[in-house]
């Protein structure tokens, strides 16, 4: 009944027959139809709605980039725009022994301080938990961090990170994508910051259309011109 990322609403039919009903779908009979606004897919017998808005939930092992919001004896507790406030333990934190009643935690963290992190475990029962031991985790000391709707992070990347990477390229910035819609934007110029910002939002705003890494292409390329032509 649908077309490969084609725009649905809820209640809307886009299956009849043998399939299954993935996410954001629900099934009555033989029939299955959306449960949210989004773009209907399917691979194989498996259709599906990626949702165009909806908050962060969380899944072991996305990258995500969290404020730390409180402290407690050995704990860290972290913001990650999520429903669920995350947990930071020192032993995930520290890369050796670490006694939280003799050492002060605000020597490696404290409340404001923004980090990238891995999440190492989550069910429904308990809280995320983060880990920073990883290689290029840890505390973010310099950067631009603006927010996406987290459910339009896969557009941001592109197949196999063609969207990102395309930004990265033409703007010479480096970019950190976290899954739950905290981007982190480096870059050397200040022009080529607010260009990138730009390609982001315009992403975030027209993630249902098709032919939108064109679109990025053109706009970076455009702004970089005109950007050339009042330099000189």
């Amino acid at each position: 009944m649908i077309e490969r990322r084609q725009f649905v609403t809820p209640g809307e039919l886009l299956a009849e027959g043998d399939y299954n009903s993935g996410e954001n779908t629900y099934r009555e009979n033989k029939k299955i139809y959306a449960s949210k606004t989004g773009l209907a897919n399917f691979v194989r017998n498996n259709v599906y709605v990626v949702a165009l808005s909806g908050c962060y939930i969380p899944v072991v092992g996305d990258l995500v980039i969290g404020n730390v919001v409180d402290m407690r004896l050995g704990v860290w507790l972290v913001d990650i725009n999520a429903p669920y406030i995350s947990v930071l333990f020192a032993s995930e934190a520290v890369d050796r022994s670490f006694n939280s009643r003799r050492e002060e935690m605000t020597k490696y963290l404290t409340i404001g301080d923004v980090v990238l992190a891995k999440i190492i475990s989550f069910d429904r029962t308990k809280d995320p938990t983060l880990t920073i031991r990883e290689p290029g985790l840890g505390k973010i000391p310099l950067g631009h961090i603006i927010d996406i709707t987290p459910t339009k992070v896969p557009r941001l990347i592109g197949r196999r990170g063609s969207m990102i990477n395309l930004i990265k390229r033409e703007t010479n910035c480096q970019i950190t994508v976290g899954r739950n819609g905290r981007i982190l934007i480096n870059c050397a110029k200040l022009e080529s910051e607010a260009l990138a910002t730009k390609a982001i939002n315009l992403i975030e705003q027209d993630a249902h259309t098709t032919g939108l890494t064109d679109r990025i292409n053109k706009l970076i390329k455009k702004e970089k011109k005109e950007s050339s032509i009042h330099a000189k």
